[in-house]
């Protein structure tokens, strides 16, 4: 059985994971695949704290938009439950006029 991703993870990818080669995040320029600016790329601690509100920023993000995806999905289910319940309703109304408006002479 083939493993299958959620829907949420297809749509927006797979967010806050990121995966560096060798060495620290912000630990100096040519580890972890490249540099990142001049602060990371100097190393020590400010480029260590640049890396740490980078990730933090991205786990903030993936958080805002899981939060969107949700409200998007409630407000689709209320959608789709007025329909149904208009639905039923025109049902309803459909078999109780079938019932009386007969045309044959």
């Amino acid at each position: 059985m083939a493993l299958r991703l959620p829907s949420f993870l297809r749509t927006f990818g797979t967010f806050g994971v990121r995966a560096m080669s060798t060495g620290d995040a912000g630990s100096g320029a040519g580890k972890g695949g490249g540099t990142g600016g001049a602060i990371r790329d100097a190393g020590g601690s400010f480029g260590k704290m640049e890396a740490a509100h980078e990730e933090q920023y991205m786990r903030k993000l993936a958080q805002e938009q899981l939060k969107s995806l949700k409200d998007h999905h409630e407000t689709e289910i209320k959608q789709h439950e007025e329909a149904i319940r208009r639905h039923k309703e025109n049902i309803k109304k459909l078999k109780s006029d079938g019932g009386s408006d007969s045309d044959s002479d």
